[in-house]
């Protein structure tokens, strides 16, 4: 028999199998990921910026090195300095009003039943090109009220309350028995009797222009103890006609408003019925008639929306259309997650609905306004597509921004690279404190 062989004491363990490093692997595909977004920012942003800082400091041809008087010319010369200022006006304004609207939209749609078709139809702008809506304010900044919307709701308002002449450029002939008045008024050379018909003739009104229910004129009829006349428009189309007659081709000015005067006073006044007669009051007689300065007043034609004074708040207006809604929906995102036993809390302890609104609403909306507000102060930095379109040539000089001033620096027979360089550097320190704040803002928000 064989007896088996034991060994004595613990077997030793054999060598560790040799593992794979892991990490390295991890970092050589995420850098595999990450190059070809780093390659692309590289072309498209490091290098550009390179570049850009490194032009501003030559001069036009690129040749010479003009240290920083490039930047120099930014803030002494007057149309880029224009530009600095309505820049500053941008930020300032058209955030703050986006925000606020944004934010009362939000609000508001909470209470109404057909919130959500009201959000889609602020936000919808959203959906519009800038140069859509550039063209499309264009046309409602208009001068002429037939073509503008913005002019044709002013002057029908102010048309409510202060009609306009339709009869702004009539005025006589030499050969008229009228001559010129005070203050663009027009008297008889003659007095007036009873008996005898007053002719008032007038030209300068194109036929287009008479009033829609005006009638051929007719000769006055003579009326007993009255003093009667016609005004009429004494201008025959295609030629013709005798002059201080009533031919039967032409109209009467209806609404013409006639005036007896007495050695300076007013003691009978008329208006001219359709077809251009009048008729006044026996104390008329042997006075003078007078058609005052009010028939003869301009038509009222509106605001001039995009002259020196107002563009830049009319582009500001129609920036603010866009991107209301945008503050809408980012705002109305941040009310849904809002606490609603704390509102009805405030409620209950007697808050009325706008210390409910002031005290408890905007202070639990404050990251989301701040969200919203750091990105308008940003896309407002860089504003010029509605700068370019609406504001017309003879004021684009009082609607610049640096945007604008960058694009007109850097092309153009009269470019200057280096100067336009110099501005392309100032809108990007300009944007990286707001970067900076909005990204240790998130930080914070992170924390929490």
């Amino acid at each position: 028999m064989g007896t088996a062989t034991q060994t004595g004491g613990p077997a030793r363990p054999g060598p560790a199998p040799e593992r794979k490093s892991v990490t390295g692997t991890r970092v050589l595909v995420a850098a595999a990921f990450l190059l070809p977004a780093l390659v692309l920012l590289g072309a498209l942003v490091v290098y550009p910026i390179g570049y850009s800082v490194q032009r501003s400091f030559f001069d036009r041809s690129g040749d010479g090195f003009a240290g920083f008087d490039n930047y120099v010319e930014i803030f002494t010369d007057d149309s880029i300095l224009t530009a600095v200022r309505n820049n500053a006006v941008w930020v300032l304004v058209a955030p703050a009003v986006a925000t606020a609207l944004g934010l009362i939209f939000a609000v508001l749609t909470e209470r109404v039943r057909w919130g959500t078709a009201f959000k889609l139809v602020v936000f919808m702008p959203m959906a519009i090109s800038m140069l859509a809506a550039g063209i499309i304010f264009r046309l409602v900044y208009e001068q002429d009220p037939e073509r503008g919307v913005a002019n044709a709701l002013w002057v029908g308002v102010h048309d409510t309350f202060a009609e306009s002449s339709v009869f702004p450029r009539a005025h006589p002939l030499p050969a008229h028995p009228l001559k010129e008045g005070e203050g663009g008024s027009f008297v008889t050379r003659d007095p007036v009797r009873v008996g005898s018909p007053a002719l008032l003739p007038l030209v300068g009104v194109a036929p287009g222009k008479m009033p829609s229910d005006a009638r051929p004129a007719a000769p006055a009829t003579p009326e007993e103890g009255r003093v009667t006349g016609t005004a009429w428009l004494d201008f025959t189309r295609g030629g013709g006609g005798t002059v201080n007659a009533v031919d039967g081709s032409e109209q009467g000015l209806k609404g013409l408003k006639v005036e007896a005067v007495k050695d300076g006073e007013v003691v009978a006044t008329a208006r001219a019925g359709a077809d251009g007669t009048f008729s006044l009051p026996a104390s008329a007689d042997g006075a003078q008639l007078r058609l005052p300065a009010e028939n003869f007043r301009e038509q009222y034609n509106g605001v001039d929306w995009l002259g020196p004074a107002l563009v830049t708040p009319a582009i500001i207006g129609s920036y603010v259309w866009m991107w209301a809604g945008f503050a809408m929906v980012l705002i109305a995102a941040g009310l849904a997650g809002v606490p609603r036993e704390l509102l009805e809390a405030a409620r209950i302890d007697g808050a009325n609905e706008w210390q409910v609104f002031r005290r408890v609403t905007v202070p639990l909306l404050a990251p989301v306004l701040a969200v919203v507000l750091v990105t308008l102060m940003i896309n407002v930095l860089k504003i010029f597509d509605l700068v370019y379109i609406i504001a017309p040539g003879s004021a684009q000089d009082d609607a610049n921004v640096l945007a604008l001033q960058l694009y007109r620096s850097s092309f153009g027979t009269d470019a200057h690279v280096g100067v336009g360089s110099a501005i392309a550097v100032l809108l990007l320190l300009l944007v990286l404190p707001v970067m900076f704040f909005n990204i240790r803002r998130m930080r914070r928000e992170n924390r929490r």
